[in-house]
């Protein structure tokens, strides 16, 4: 495990050249999940499909892309396939995503799944106000009929919140604050490689996260946070991003607060 944990650990040397973001640094993308402009998943269907608002990319382009998935109350898609596969982050209400024939198995938020391009499944979510974040690595992100299944080699992943396996500053010594906490969640750890983690602060925390990578990204999955960078508080559902070394100031409030980071760099949690 500790080999794994060198891909976020910054060391003193690097940290030195990160550049500090504010809110007139252009490094630092910022988007607030009020502001996402929402469309129908699949133009087909209507009402009848989730509405997608894309947070950055172009999920109709070809290239990688994350967006917020909400779907309307007590939602249950058709038996369909993807022509790409993507990962899924719940981050409010529950939602079941498994074979046609499999038993209801509710993922509350904080989940994380996988699906599989060119799988047969379906989709659903009980009661309302459900609301995911889904990634892909290319695009675009098309819904096709099950008559189109094959099987690409790879194999779905569910994990439930509770099964997450979390470290703590008890296990890595480059965390310096009591309750933040990581759960790798994909990809490679090797330098200059993609690769997604939840990151958890704690409440009253005030500090920063030292990236790196050409590419790093943030969900925020549970809130609210503040961001150096913006004067409003980011809420579920909003994303903060930049693309060179790069000190993200933040603080949490009376709550704890949970990130999905995708990146290629390293980065680690210091607080002030």
């Amino acid at each position: 495990m500790k080999a794994k944990l060198t891909l976020i650990a910054l060391t003193a040397a690097l940290a030195t050249q990160l550049v500090a973001a504010t809110p007139a640094d252009s490094t630092v993308e910022i988007v607030h999940a009020s502001q996402v402009e929402w469309t129908h998943l699949n133009p087909k269907r209507g009402d009848l499909a989730p509405k997608a608002g894309t947070l950055w990319g172009d999920r109709e382009g070809t290239g990688a892309t994350g967006f917020l998935l909400k779907p309307p109350q007590d939602f249950e898609s058709p038996p369909h396939i993807h022509n790409i596969s993507y990962r899924g982050v719940v981050i409010q209400g529950v939602i079941h995503n498994d074979d046609p024939g499999a038993a209801n198995m509710w993922m509350p938020a904080g989940s994380f799944w996988t699906q599989p391009k060119g799988e047969v499944h379906i989709t659903a979510a009980a009661g309302s106000g459900s609301l995911s974040y889904i990634e892909i690595e290319e695009g675009p992100y098309l819904v096709q009929p099950e008559e189109e299944a094959f099987d690409s080699g790879e194999r779905p992943v569910n994990i439930d919140k509770d099964n997450l396996v979390w470290l703590t500053a008890d296990d890595m010594k480059w965390i310096q604050a009591d309750g933040t906490a990581i759960a790798v969640l994909w990809g490679s750890t090797e330098a200059g490689q993609l690769n997604g983690s939840y990151i958890k602060l704690p409440a009253h925390f005030s500090g920063s996260i030292h990236s790196r990578g050409t590419q790093f990204g943030a969900v925020v999955i549970k809130g609210p946070l503040t961001h150096a960078a913006t004067d409003e508080p980011l809420a579920p559902g909003s994303y903060f991003s930049s693309k060179e070394a790069t000190l993200h100031q933040v603080q949490t409030n009376e709550s704890e607060v949970v990130l999905y980071i995708r990146t290629n760099g390293k980065y680690d949690i210091a607080v002030e």
